[in-house]
């Protein structure tokens, strides 16, 4: 079987390198079945937006191929030139998570969920040794290769497949982020549980996510939706959340932030075109959801496995 070239092949030597050989199948299954046009109907349109990119000769011809990945949901990136402008201000989370976490130098990191590798390039300039990022969305692999194109980073790569999808227990990395990913899971208690199989003994957890406000500890399941999306499934009080990690067998808790957040940090631009969180708040009140649930509130969470 040849290697998928819309990923680095290298990766499947880091895997073996970390003591997980019972990853290279699996992720090497994923990213043949998905990174093809039989996996993803529009496939076709954005292989050929990254031959564009690779093709372009003046920044004309690169804007309208990195605008044929839209949306771009996390940046800012530049490239070549060119701003993105991403709906999401990841640098300003990013800013936040680094207040708080221990080094990351020489550190393997895995990050869960972690989109297009805006994070996992944040890592790796911080120092660690390697990121590995396991997001099911084929599009930001996709996206990652644009900006690979010209940064061309090593020891980083983004895969389409999910941790659910990986054997576990695999307890071979130093630190390992989910962030935006808890509430999104029907069963987040099993969610941490798997975080955990992934942490070295000492590791670290790094965990963002949303919180409701108030002082005891309870969880919501929203009977339709949350800020208008459907997939979210529990809300926790923040004393739930440390109920949560305790039981699921974390220790040292520590918050490195909470914040409220606001249409300074998500919102629609030229580069995701579709309603983002103002569409999603009250008109008249925007400390509430349009559903009545107060509007999203996001903690930073360090914590550290047995």
């Amino acid at each position: 079987m040849t290697d998928n070239s819309y990923i680095d092949a290298g990766v499947y030597e880091h895997l073996q390198g970390l003591g997980l050989d019972n990853w290279v199948d699996p992720v090497r299954r994923a990213v043949d079945a998905r990174l093809s046009e039989e996996g993803h109907g529009d496939f076709a349109r954005w292989r050929d937006a990254l031959g564009e990119i690779e093709a372009a000769t003046n920044t004309t011809q690169l804007r309208h191929a990195l605008m044929a990945l839209r949306p771009w949901r996390k940046g800012p990136f530049e490239i070549g030139g060119i701003t993105i402008d991403a709906e999401w201000r990841s640098d300003l989370k990013w800013a936040r998570v680094g207040r708080g976490i221990s080094s990351l130098a020489g550190r393997h990191v895995l990050d869960v969920g972690g989109g297009n590798g805006y994070y996992a390039l944040q890592m790796r300039a911080a120092g660690a040794a390697s990121v590995l990022v396991v997001d099911p969305t084929v599009l930001y692999a996709m996206q990652f290769q644009a900006v690979q194109s010209q940064s061309r980073t090593e020891q980083v790569w983004v895969v389409p497949l999910r941790l659910e999808e990986l054997p576990l227990p695999a307890r071979r990395f130093d630190t390992t982020f989910s962030m935006g990913v808890l509430y999104h899971q029907r069963s987040p208690l099993d969610h941490l549980q798997r975080l955990k199989k992934t942490l070295k003994p000492g590791g670290e957890l790094i965990l963002e996510t949303i919180f409701l406000p108030g002082d005891e500890a309870y969880a919501r399941t929203p009977i339709d939706r949350y800020a208008r999306m459907r997939n979210v499934w529990m809300l926790p009080t923040m004393r739930e959340l440390e109920t949560w990690l305790v039981r699921t067998g974390y220790r040292e808790l520590s918050i490195i932030d909470t914040l409220m957040t606001t249409t300074d940090e998500q919102r629609t631009t030229e580069w995701m075109t579709f309603d983002s969180l103002a569409a999603a708040l009250e008109p008249n009140d925007p400390t509430l959801t349009i559903e009545g649930w107060p509007a999203p509130h996001r903690v930073i969470i360090r914590a550290t496995a047995p």
